[in-house]
């Protein structure tokens, strides 16, 4: 079993002196010591591979203990925090936090309060969806195009450059499959591209 003491500030004018203090001192009274330091100056919107975290997480041994001096240390949103504590739970691991004083291991409680978590994280997830849903109804009751914007100049679109080759072509009656080998670009992208810069379906 090892004793992990996790730290992570955000920015440079944070310090990790005040948090490691804490620690040690919470440590100290409950007759434990850290086995190793895990400490970060990273902003938690960092996907969690990129983080000192998520190495920690891979190499968790059961029965190790995580502690910190709050839960938003590990992540920036309760469906983050969740899933981190997914990944200890199954590993028959524990996180100990000093602020919220919570003891999340194996045990009933734990699996309690963990459900409780997931219960609001669903609810976040469920919100942040509607959210969502409802911003997009108003973009589009207004009358804007959603997705990429798609115009002749635009450099996102292969053939866009050749806008004026492709309307003369098919103007002259040339077929698209000639259109798409003169070109050199494969069939699917020249109908892809008429479809959505001229709204012409192909035939």
């Amino acid at each position: 079993m090892s004793v992990i003491g996790y730290i992570r500030v955000s920015t440079d004018k944070q310090t990790l002196e005040h948090q490691h203090f804490e620690i040690e001192q919470y440590v100290k009274h409950q007759g434990l010591k850290i086995d190793l330091w895990v400490e970060e100056k990273i902003s938690s919107r960092k996907a969690l591979k990129n983080r000192k975290l998520g190495t920690l997480l891979d190499n968790l041994k059961e029965n190790d203990i995580i502690i910190s001096c709050e839960i938003s240390r590990l992540g920036r949103s309760l469906l983050e925090v969740m899933r981190i504590l997914e990944t200890c739970l199954n590993k028959n691991c524990q996180v100990w936090t000093i602020k919220e004083n919570y003891r999340l291991g194996n045990d009933i409680q734990s699996k309690v309060l963990a459900f409780a978590f997931g219960l609001a994280a669903e609810i976040e997830r469920k919100l942040i969806s509607d959210r969502t849903k409802s911003s997009l109804a108003n973009i589009k009751a207004s009358g804007k195009k959603l997705g990429r914007p798609f115009t002749a100049e635009s450099k996102k679109l292969k053939l866009s450059k050749n806008a004026k080759k492709v309307k003369n072509l098919l103007a002259k009656g040339i077929s698209k499959s000639q259109i798409a080998r003169i070109l050199g670009v494969q069939r699917s992208t020249l109908r892809r591209f008429i479809e959505r810069m001229f709204q012409q379906p192909l035939t």
